[in-house]
């Protein structure tokens, strides 16, 4: 005899995803403020590499924007 998993039983491919981007979201965020702390204690050190800075500072922009795109994807669009 086979059993039938009815939709209640089973996450939808939809929650799937998203719970699989909020997922993401979570690491990305977790790296951002480690990039953040990171980038305040270079600007405490008396010498820093600029260039290092510069680095660590675009991937946090970059992080920062990954995370504003998935968070976009969350939201259910509205009709026109």
């Amino acid at each position: 005899m086979t059993e039938t998993s009815g939709p209640e039983e089973s996450p939808s491919a939809d929650a799937l995803a998203a719970d699989a981007i909020r997922h993401r979201i979570a690491e990305l965020q977790l790296e951002h403020r480690g990039l953040d702390a990171m980038i305040a204690a270079m600007g405490q050190q008396p010498r820093f590499d600029e260039l290092q800075l510069r680095r660590l500072k675009k991937r946090k922009l970059r992080i920062k924007d990954a995370i504003t795109l998935l968070q976009m994807q969350l939201v259910p669009d509205e009709p026109a």
